[in-house]
C-alpha cells in the first residue's frame, strides 16, 4: 500500500491549492481516507475525513474553506483549500484506514505567505 501526496507549494494569503493523494492497491474504494497536517514544532492534527460512502467530516480549522473528495476510479483523494491563511502553513499528509491497517503518505508542504 502506497500513498503519494502532491500539490503543495507557496501561495499567498487568500489563495487556493488542491492537494492530491494517489493510492496504489485495490483497497482504496473501501477505505476511510483522511488529510492531516503538521506545522513546524507542533503535533500532527486531523484536517478532514471522507468515508468509503462519501461522508465527510472537517476539523474546525478548515470548515467552510476546505473540501475533501475522492475519485475511486482514479484511486485518488483530494483536498481543495480556499481562502488560505498563514496559519494553514504545514506539511499535509494523507492517511488511509483499510482492512489491512492504517497507512501514511509522505507529506506535501503548503506554505501560505506574502
Amino acid at each position: 500500500v502506497q500513498l503519494q501526496a502532491s500539490g503543495g507549494g507557496l501561495v499567498q494569503p487568500g489563495g487556493s491549492l488542491r492537494l492530491s493523494c494517489a493510492a496504489s492497491g485495490s483497497f482504496f474504494s473501501s477505505s476511510v481516507m483522511s488529510w492531516y497536517r503538521q506545522a513546524s514544532g507542533k503535533q500532527r492534527v486531523l484536517v478532514a475525513i471522507i468515508t468509503a460512502e462519501g461522508t465527510t467530516t472537517y476539523a474546525d480549522s478548515g470548515k467552510s474553506r476546505f473540501t475533501i473528495s475522492r475519485d475511486n476510479a482514479k484511486n485518488t483523494v483530494y483536498l481543495q483549500m480556499n481562502s488560505l491563511k498563514p496559519e494553514d502553513t504545514a506539511v499535509y499528509y494523507c492517511n488511509a484506514v483499510t482492512s489491512r491497517g492504517a497507512f501514511w503518505g509522505q507529506g506535501t508542504l503548503v506554505t501560505v505567505s506574502s
